[in-house]
């Protein structure tokens, strides 16, 4: 696993540090470079590397939102304290060594500017790390420097307030912002993917100021350094949209064909034997045992920017997949295989959205076994860690939160250069073809009036996390969005019947196959008005809706219960008990006791 642009001499292949002392480690810039190198793999995850994709890769990791359904029972948030789960502050304490050794450096191993884009590179990743722990837990043990083992009172100090904590992630960003440099090289993080990433950063902590704790005056902190760095990258001029949204995530090569689309990207090399597994789960020859809800396929606007309720287009109400391809958004076609597939056990809508159109063409028009590089864990396409669209949608959400607690109101101007950017992105011939069309502008002043949209989010603001939910469907974002709008209530299974269902099908004319009597009482489909129907052997006419199979179980209640607080993570009662035994004292999270 790499973070590159281009198929050689790329720097992660090197060996790790571990041959030298700390009294040698830190004598030269190129060492301190190669300490710094070992946080790429922790932060920028991408597809993961072989199998291990996990922990935090796009497609396989993201399973639990109201994007996606489960073959089964949908997976639940987290209802009970455990007996054992803390945190992990192995990051926090090797960043916190990088800075400190930094800091110490001879003027005859680091210049002054040197030493400043380093100490900015440690904030930087200490910042990150930081946002990841108060966006599960809130308040955190604190630290801004190393802690040894015989420092009790540090080990085991008290959780220290998010409010706080997040002052002091406030600084390191701020630090790095102004002193990382501009350019370290190709393949390294630089001032504009600091930039870039404080717009993620900043969102997140001050939605949570806004709708969690009510506290506009620290969320329009955050807001406003959102909208600074996001400014910083906008107006570099250094990025654009030039890309289709599917070869985005299926080039061998974004050095070459996307730059200016990523910021950051993770590039995966087969001939050094650096490949992923992702793309072997899309490739139309594995069984997937998650697809997108009915709730998901309904968010999707159609081309002529409207909800399909109040869509003008021919067949805007249909929602066979030929109809949503040829009237929805051009990003629809991008992320989903063009016909029912039994291979997606949850949704029969199989998500292709990392995988190649040639190989799709290959296994589904030319009858052929995909290629050796998409099975198994050959994988070598790349992922973009940081894409300039999510800069730009960063922005915009920043703006108009930002306006709706004293800030500056949003123009048609701000439209233009974010998501109306975005919706004219090129379209794939290959898609054309299919009857995709591009999206309409989102025009402020005839925004489109959904019949779903939820009454306590403004018309504006539901627009900009419809294309959020659009942009970025099996990536990172769709659960932690939710926590920060204060908005878990959407996972509500009990409440909301189109997340337990997947992909619209007529099973009597496109799987025929499948009404077969060992499916009798397994398959059944949900009509527009909510009405189920299972096979049951001799109603094959009936069989047309969007599926649902009826093993399929919704979510255990989260909402409303006692010692359950569904946006933030408990500890676990044996680390409470360790800390009592040792004199000290562990708070359990805010919510749960």
């Amino acid at each position: 696993m790499i973070i590159a642009s281009s198929s050689c001499d790329k720097f992660l292949d090197r060996p790790q540090l571990t041959g030298e002392t700390d009294g040698t480690a830190w004598n030269s810039e190129e060492n301190v470079r190669l300490y710094a190198n070992q946080f790429y793999t922790n932060f920028f995850v991408g597809y993961g590397v072989n199998f291990d994709a996990q922990g935090g890769a796009a497609l396989l990791s993201f399973t639990n939102s109201d994007d996606v359904l489960t073959f089964g029972n949908q997976a639940n948030v987290t209802r009970a304290v455990p007996n054992s789960s803390i945190w992990s502050y192995t990051t926090v304490r090797s960043v916190n060594i990088m800075i400190d050794r930094v800091q110490k450096a001879n003027s005859s191993v680091l210049s002054d500017e040197a030493k400043a884009h380093w100490l900015g590179i440690g904030r930087f990743f200490r910042a990150m790390r930081y946002s990841e722990l108060v966006l599960q837990y809130a308040d955190v043990p604190y630290y801004d420097r190393e802690i040894f083992a015989n420092e009790l009172d540090e080990l085991y100090k008290p959780r220290t307030p998010r409010n706080e904590i997040m002052d002091a992630v406030y600084d390191d960003l701020v630090y790095a912002y102004e002193n990382v440099r501009l350019n370290d090289g190709l393949r390294t993080v630089n001032r504009y993917i600091v930039a870039g990433f404080i717009t993620r950063l900043a969102l997140y902590e001050a939605s949570w100021q806004k709708y969690y704790y009510n506290n506009n005056e620290r969320a329009t902190k955050f807001f406003n350094l959102a909208l600074d760095a996001g400014n910083f990258v906008i107006s570099s001029g250094r990025y654009d949209i030039v890309l289709d949204y599917k070869s985005l995530f299926t080039s061998t090569d974004l050095g070459a064909n996307g730059t200016r689309d990523a910021l950051l990207y993770r590039a995966y090399d087969a001939a050094i034997g650096v490949t992923h597994s992702v793309a072997s789960y899309s490739n139309l020859v594995e069984t997937r045992a998650v697809g997108p809800t009915t709730d998901l396929i309904k968010a999707y606007i159609c081309a002529d920017g409207s909800p399909y309720q109040v869509s003008g287009l021919t067949d805007a109400n249909k929602f066979d997949l030929t109809s949503l391809i040829k009237t929805r958004d051009s990003r629809f076609e991008a992320t989903f295989y063009s016909k029912p597939e039994p291979l997606n056990r949850a949704s029969l809508v199989y998500a292709t959205k990392f995988l190649p159109r040639e190989s799709e063409k290959r296994v589904k028009v030319d009858g052929l076994a995909p290629l050796p590089q998409f099975t198994s864990s050959n994988n070598d396409t790349d992922y973009p860690v940081l894409r300039y669209a999510e800069v730009l949608l960063n922005w915009i959400e920043a703006k108009a939160e930002l306006a709706t607690i004293g800030g500056e109101a949003v123009t048609q101007a701000d439209i233009d250069k974010t998501i109306n950017k975005i919706r004219s992105r090129p379209i794939h011939q290959e898609a054309a073809d299919r009857g995709v069309q591009p999206t309409a502008s989102l025009q402020l002043s005839n925004l489109p009036n959904d019949p779903n949209r939820d009454p306590g989010v403004s018309t504006l603001l539901w627009e900009i996390r419809r294309e959020r939910r659009m942009e970025f469907t099996f990536e990172h974002s769709r659960l932690v969005d939710l926590r920060r709008w204060s908005k878990i209530d959407y996972l509500d299974t009990d409440n909301n019947l189109d997340l337990l269902s997947g992909g619209w099908v007529n099973f009597p004319t496109e799987l025929p196959g499948e009404l077969r009597p060992a499916n009798v009482g397994i398959l059944s489909v949900v009509k527009l008005d909510g009405t189920q129907t299972t096979y049951n052997g001799s109603n094959a006419s009936m069989m047309m809706g969007f599926y649902r199979h009826t093993n399929t179980g919704g979510r255990l209640p989260f909402l409303n219960q006692i010692n359950l607080n569904p946006y933030l993570q408990p500890v676990g009662l044996n680390q409470i008990n360790d800390y009592e035994t040792r004199g000290y004292e562990l708070k359990q999270t805010e919510g749960w006791y």
